[in-house]
């Protein structure tokens, strides 16, 4: 008669194929977890690197904008005040030449009037001949002389004031494209924080806590693409 099967024996067999069952099981769950957080964690890591690369390079571009227009500034302030110092030289001028007129007015010499009126800048003499216009020597409500006329404008000054504009014009756009280019490295900050975050992920054995980490560098990313977005691009 053939000896039959010990039932402690069966039963051990039968946990041991169990035990066995779950354990493949679980490391199939595991692997599949493992090959999703790896998905996860490399795609995020080739947004972020994509990013952050073109967040660095807006902000150089912007930051060498900022210092062209700043040196431009400086450029047009010098060639303003160049024309200003002109415009100056070309007032005292007048003035002079205005003052030796009114000193043959008070000794009241009509051929050394003539001859200091010839002496007049050309655009002098508009401004002089509607100050004249005015009466003067007998209205007291005349303007002091020329050059409180508004036809007295000498070319330099406007060539300096326009310079001057300018220049503050181009001061402002270098205050801007810094002001861009600070943007620009804030977001690679989020970008950067990005990568620690998917640096330290590989060390957790835990899945939950690397599909949470994911879940906060996406996050992150999205903030920083949307920063992206609202800056302006490429400067020209």
């Amino acid at each position: 008669m053939p000896e039959g099967l010990d039932p402690v024996e069966a039963g051990r067999k039968l946990r041991e194929h169990t035990h066995g069952e779950d354990e493949r099981a679980a490391g199939k769950a595991a692997e599949r977890h493992s090959r999703i957080v790896q998905t996860g964690e490399a795609l995020l890591l080739a947004l972020v690197t994509i990013a952050a690369a073109w967040a660095g390079y807006a902000a150089a571009k912007w930051g060498t904008a900022s210092r062209v227009d700043i040196a431009q500034s400086s450029h047009l302030r010098s060639l303003a005040t160049r024309a200003d110092l002109e415009a100056l030289t070309v007032r005292n001028f007048d003035s002079s030449t205005f003052a030796a007129w009114f000193t043959t007015v008070l000794v009241g010499d009509k051929q050394k009037q003539a001859v200091a009126i010839r002496r007049f800048r050309p655009g002098f003499l508009v401004a002089f001949e509607a100050w004249m216009a005015t009466d003067p020597l007998h209205n007291p409500k005349a303007p002091p002389g020329p050059t409180y006329m508004p036809q007295y404008s000498p070319p330099e000054q406007a060539t300096a004031n326009a310079l001057d504009a300018e220049a503050t014009a181009k001061f402002n756009e270098g205050n801007t494209a810094a002001q861009t280019s600070d943007n620009y490295v804030r977001i690679t900050v989020f970008l950067a924080a990005v990568l620690f975050l998917v640096g330290i992920g590989s060390t957790f054995r835990l899945h939950q806590v690397r599909y949470a980490l994911i879940t906060f560098g996406t996050a992150l990313l999205i903030l920083a693409v949307v920063l992206i977005f609202h800056e302006p691009g490429l400067p020209s």
